[in-house]
């Protein structure tokens, strides 16, 4: 397994919106993020780590303005916290090794596959495109994407 973590290196490389998004529990607007219509088979990592985080065949139109997910590719890769912010009970969701706010999980999503809605923000992820995977050292996911 590769040596996911974050760098300081890796923190001052991200735009102000990631840094907002990543390192202060930040939102995107709504409808703003640059993979909310990302059709392409690929996996999606933590900006600032690199974890594997989700899988484009876990992806779908939920109708929210964020990127919707039915579950992570590794659930050890994934924190899961008690958010209490502006007046609701949410749960985060943090990367493991990198630490990045990533967005939060709600139990609205498709009952047949699972039920579960990890809505999260763009800024917080990089897109590997299912050919370039290999390259990047993610060949051990190839499975979990579709083909093309």
């Amino acid at each position: 397994m590769q040596n996911y973590r974050k760098t300081a290196e890796a923190v001052a490389k991200l735009t102000p919106e990631q840094y907002r998004v990543t390192q202060q529990s930040g939102t995107e607007r709504p409808g703003s993020g640059a993979y909310l219509d990302n059709k392409k088979p690929g996996i999606y990592v933590d900006i600032v780590s690199g974890e594997p985080l989700f899988a484009s065949s876990d992806k779908y139109e939920s109708g929210c303005g964020w990127p919707s997910f039915t579950k992570p590719i590794a659930p050890a890769l994934i924190n899961e916290l008690h958010d209490s912010s502006h007046g609701m009970a949410r749960v985060e969701v943090r990367s493991m090794h990198g630490d990045s706010h990533l967005g939060h999980v709600f139990p609205d999503g498709p009952p047949d596959r699972g039920g579960l809605r990890y809505c999260i923000n763009s800024a917080a992820l990089r897109f590997v495109p299912r050919d370039a995977m290999a390259a990047q050292g993610y060949e051990a996911y190839l499975d979990q994407v579709e083909e093309i």
